[in-house]
């Protein structure tokens, strides 16, 4: 299902290379010996080669990926504990929570697009419409209507009477700016307790003449147990998953 999701949309976000076809301008010739093979890359296939690099980047800023993994890079700095959880582990959590926010959009594009079209029930044109429906809703659901409304203003399609009628390259980029918005905001609220440890800390450190003590390492071990005893992971994992719906 997911593979089929995938090739889905990609072939969403460049509508052009299904219509590319397979002998076209030869970009590359290799030709083994005199008398031997010739080997040759056409342009469409060296491009599709260098989309393909561009795909997961795509995908991701479609979905709740943005907003997660900016608010868990922030909640990390703002605990104070370096590379703990290490960049892997945040790209992990973020992309399992991002699944299981997606969840119900992709199976909605699995059921009208990806199994129709698969089963020859469905052109590729009207998968692309049928796929385009539960992103579309996903986004509009979650983008500002200042964001949207500005880069309408900036593609010059201010005429736009209803959010059918946006286009893709317009929301996507309006969506993405909302989201790193509303990360942002998350993160700010996320970073204040622990600078009022931080301060209380500091003060406590200076009031005692101890000014050559770093703050961070006695802070440090107040902040992990304040955010163990409140269930942090579980309150930010379950307010970043509720903050979609």
């Amino acid at each position: 299902m997911t593979r089929s999701v995938l090739l889905l949309l990609f072939l969403l976000l460049f509508p052009a290379l299904t219509h590319a076809q397979i002998g076209g301008v030869e970009a590359i010739t290799v030709q083994d010996g005199e008398d031997g093979q010739t080997y040759s890359v056409t342009l469409q296939v060296l491009l599709l080669m260098t989309l393909l690099t561009l795909l997961p980047a795509a995908v991701l800023m479609m979905t709740a990926f943005t907003r997660i993994v900016i608010v868990l890079g922030i909640l990390r700095q703002a605990i104070g504990t370096a590379q703990t959880p290490s960049n892997q582990v945040i790209i992990g959590l973020a992309f399992f929570l991002t699944l299981f926010v997606m969840t119900p959009v992709l199976e909605d594009v699995y059921t009208n697009a990806v199994d129709p079209y698969l089963s020859e029930e469905m052109a590729p044109e009207e998968a692309l419409e049928a796929a385009q429906e539960p992103f579309r809703e996903f986004m509009a659901s979650q983008t500002r209507d200042e964001d949207l409304a500005l880069f309408l203003r900036i593609s010059d399609n201010q005429g736009v009477e209803s959010i059918e009628d946006v286009p893709f390259t317009v929301l996507v980029p309006a969506f993405m700016t909302s989201e790193l918005k509303t990360a942002f905001q998350i993160g700010f609220i996320l970073y204040l307790p622990f600078l009022v440890v931080d301060l209380v800390v500091s003060s406590t450190l200076m009031s005692m003449g101890m000014l050559m003590l770093s703050p961070m390492i006695i802070s440090l071990p107040f902040k992990i147990m304040l955010f163990v005893l409140v269930d942090g992971w579980s309150l930010v994992m379950g307010t970043l998953a509720a903050s979609f719906f």
